[in-house]
């Protein structure tokens, strides 16, 4: 069997078949164990995405009513081999006893987890690999179309930022094989996506210069320019500045000095060695 978050939620089956959860809720809590698999989650924590701050009385009972439930979707709709018991009580809550193979954003950080490693190894072929199994995995926001509490709106902003991290990663690794150029039609998209994530337009801004595309190197800066001015009145980086200026100070006899730099930000070195595993807590934050 296999759950996907990543997109709309899906129950797939071990035959091949695509379920979704009828009741909302029952798809929410399902969605809060898979992003802890087999971990006890804290009934509290379950209550808190289903109820929010002012439960009712009787939450710990429809909670266990929505299990009872789950476990009968589990059956009848023969998700899994007869005698595998996927959702079982553990103090102080609720397991779901799948692999991580199982849960689509578990395989996602396994790839982005191997990714990294490798990058660092130096195995860039390997690492662009596994990278782009990891991107692969991406059908759209995560658990679009579900209603969420705050656990998962927690938890699923931290998937979204590994994405980026994931992101930057693919890009950084390009680099370093000498294949940005690559990328530009990825690139361009990033920045339409992400219009304030600077490294982004950076990494646009130096690849169409090294294509020798000044034209379009200054309207891309200009672009950045414009969006920073607008929303958080900012100028660029003093790196994009100085890039901007060699730009303007080249002619088409000369050979750009060189790329920008190509590594992904520090914050997202931090981010993905380790990547943080995701833990319960009294009001479930992400890691």
């Amino acid at each position: 069997m296999r759950l996907n978050l990543i997109g709309p939620l899906q129950v797939i089956t071990d035959d091949g078949r695509e379920h979704t959860p009828n009741a909302p809720k029952i798809g929410r809590m399902l969605a809060v164990l898979a992003l802890q698999p087999r971990e006890a989650v804290p009934t509290a924590v379950l209550i808190q995405e289903l109820w929010g701050q002012n439960p009712p009385r009787s939450a710990a009972k429809t909670l266990q009513t929505h299990v009872y439930h789950a476990r009968r979707m589990f059956q009848e709709e023969r998700v899994t081999a007869d005698g595998r018991n996927l959702l079982v009580a553990r103090t102080p809550g609720y397991e779901f006893r799948v692999n991580d193979d199982e849960v689509d954003v578990s395989s996602f950080e396994q790839y982005l987890r191997l990714a990294r490693y490798e990058s660092r190894s130096g195995q860039l072929e390997r690492a662009a690999h596994q990278v782009n199994g990891a991107l692969a995995l991406w059908r759209g926001p995560v658990l679009s179309g579900v209603p969420v509490g705050t656990v998962l709106a927690g938890r699923i902003a931290r998937v979204e930022e590994l994405r980026i991290n994931a992101l930057e990663l693919r890009i950084e690794i390009a680099g370093r094989l000498g294949r940005q150029r690559e990328l530009l039609p990825d690139l361009r998209a990033l920045v339409e996506e992400f219009p304030l994530h600077e490294w982004f337009h950076g990494q646009l801004i130096s690849t169409l210069h090294q294509a020798g595309r000044r034209s379009e190197a200054l309207r891309a800066y200009h672009t950045l320019y414009s969006i920073l001015q607008k929303e958080l009145g900012l100028e660029p980086s003093a790196d994009l500045r100085r890039l901007q200026a060699e730009i303007l100070g080249s002619s088409s006899h000369e050979e750009p000095s060189g790329p920008l730099r190509t590594e992904a930000p520090e914050t997202t070195r931090r981010h993905l060695s380790p990547i943080p595993s995701l833990r319960p807590t009294a009001v479930a934050c992400f890691g």
